[in-house]
């Protein structure tokens, strides 16, 4: 027998066991209305609601919807009201710059686009053909009277079928659309939770951006388990703390600049910590400093786990958390330990090429890129996934990644194409060569320099250069600080060398990632 795996599953399940639990506690300080008094049996009532809302529109099976959304029990629903109903949901960082919100929409094809209410400003420059402002709930799950009586045109599951379309920095200027699968989401969910050790018990704080990486699959794994979801809209490491104590929460994910700002923010609380001896903290967007995972232990009392993945691998692909074989050790030891980025999850293979680049095969690994399939097939090249990251795996199977192939840099669990920044400065008059690194970072794990070389008799100062960059795009991708220089090191065909830019900010460090 063969059911299609669908994301349909996790909200079914929760509803038909947990219906009268409360599955959403949405942000009391949404810039409209928040959702309130949303049990799972609500949710599912406002996800068939909007489902049927789409139908209205003649949006079809397949069609895009794009959403650009701070955190919010409205995009939680909607992961299943558009693609539970067989449309494919395209969820976009709203820290973006219009003329990039644009690009996406435009590639995605997205006939419908839902707006934050604070970034309303967007619908001005980027067009679809039906937008909404969330909060307008009306436009998004109809009257109470058509909630109640909602009955969606049946959608026949189809587990291959695109469920999201999620735009990633890559190496080149434009960003990729990568496309998910319901099979994907479904098997990421459910060994994530396994491995994450999830359950009806716990308390989840949406301390990740849901539009990134479908919030690592964690809106569809605590949903199947009928775990309660708490919504932070944006962050704060004293407001994280209050949560913790205010909710019971049990589980968050985080990039390491939210546990420096919850490690910060610890150093002035009053009372005990909350959460000691119950909070996991599952983190990942790059390895934090041994130091730091050991301060979440015996600061914090948290456990810290660690994740490596992609957001085309949905995103796990391996996980590191504390083993039985070291309670004995000092919180030192074992955070020198869980610094790696982990055994492969359950399903999945990896591999180290000849070149040392990290490859993986497993069914959680997208379906390729929107409408790039030239871009599709070098990343699947010899039947493996090639992650553009290099590193090794030790002789007891852990993975450990070492350096950044690609000209990635992550800056607070975000990804930047260090190509699309060059490009926007080289576009100043005054700039003849640039070449944009990552250095470390205590805050951020890293952060973007710029070198430049400017003409002869140029006037602009780095105060210039920043503005211009943050004048047209995300202000997480401009620099912060620039360095001017007389020439930049090159091969002799004419190529920027990286590595020996980099060089002299990373040495007397074992990892070129921060």
């Amino acid at each position: 027998m063969h059911v299609p795996m669908s994301v349909n599953h996790f909200l079914d399940r929760a509803a038909s066991v947990y219906g009268e639990r409360t599955a959403v506690v949405d942000e009391p300080d949404q810039p409209a209305a928040p959702l309130t008094d949303v049990t799972y049996a609500r949710m599912r009532q406002l996800a068939r609601a909007q489902a049927a809302h789409l139908d209205s529109l003649g949006i079809e099976v397949g069609d895009r919807v794009a959403v650009v959304s701070h955190n919010s029990a409205r995009l939680l629903t909607s992961f299943f009201g558009v693609s539970g109903s067989g449309r494919v949901l395209v969820p976009i960082n709203f820290r973006l710059a219009p003329e990039e919100v644009k690009f996406i929409v435009e590639h995605s094809g997205a006939r419908v686009l839902y707006i934050d209410p604070e970034l309303t400003s967007l619908i001005d420059e980027v067009q679809a053909e039906h937008t909404f402002v969330l909060g307008d709930d009306e436009h998004l799950f109809g009257t109470q009277d058509e909630i109640a009586a909602a009955q969606p045109r049946p959608w026949e599951p189809d587990e291959n079928a695109i469920a999201t379309i999620n735009y990633t920095s890559g190496t080149t200027a434009r960003p990729k659309g990568v496309q998910i699968t319901h099979r994907n989401i479904w098997v990421n969910a459910v060994t994530f939770g396994l491995h994450a050790g999830i359950g009806d018990r716990d308390v989840y704080l949406h301390t990740l951006p849901m539009f990134h990486a479908n919030g690592w699959g964690m809106p569809f794994a605590m949903t199947g388990v009928g775990a309660q979801h708490i919504v932070i809209r944006k962050i704060d490491g004293a407001e994280i703390l209050r949560r913790v104590r205010d909710h019971g929460i049990t589980v968050m994910c985080a990039a390491p600049a939210v546990v420096n700002a919850v490690l910060t923010a610890a150093q002035d609380w009053e009372g005990e910590i909350p959460g000691r001896g119950r909070v996991r903290i599952i983190v990942a967007g790059a390895p934090p400093p041994t130091q730091t995972i050991a301060r979440v232990e015996t600061e914090l009392g948290w456990e810290f786990q660690q994740i490596y993945g992609l957001t085309e691998t949905s995103p796990l692909l391996t996980v590191n958390t504390t083993r039985a074989e070291w309670d004995d050790l000092s919180p030192d030891d074992r955070a020198g330990k869980l610094v790696r980025a982990g055994m492969p999850a359950l399903g999945v293979e990896m591999a180290v090429s000849e070149s040392g680049e990290v490859l993986a095969r497993s069914n959680v690994i997208m379906q390729g890129y929107w409408n790039l399939p030239e871009e599709t097939e070098r990343t699947f090249e010899g039947g493996w996934f090639h992650t553009g990251d290099g590193g090794y795996i030790e002789d007891d199977g852990y993975v450990t990644i070492s350096d950044r192939r690609k000209d990635v840099i992550i800056t607070g669990g975000e990804n930047v194409a260090s190509v699309e920044v060059e490009d926007v400065l080289f576009s100043h008059p005054d700039v003849t060569e640039v070449a944009v690194i990552g250095v470390p970072d205590e805050k951020w794990g890293e952060t973007i320099k710029a070198l430049v070389v400017v003409a002869e008799g140029a006037t602009a100062t780095e105060a210039d250069l920043i503005a211009w960059c943050k004048a047209r795009v995300a202000g997480y991708k401009s620099p912060t600080s620039v360095e001017f220089r007389d020439e930049l090191a090159r091969t002799a065909t004419g190529k920027l060398q990286k590595f020996k830019l980099r060089a002299p900010y990373w040495q007397d460090r074992d990892r070129q990632v921060n």
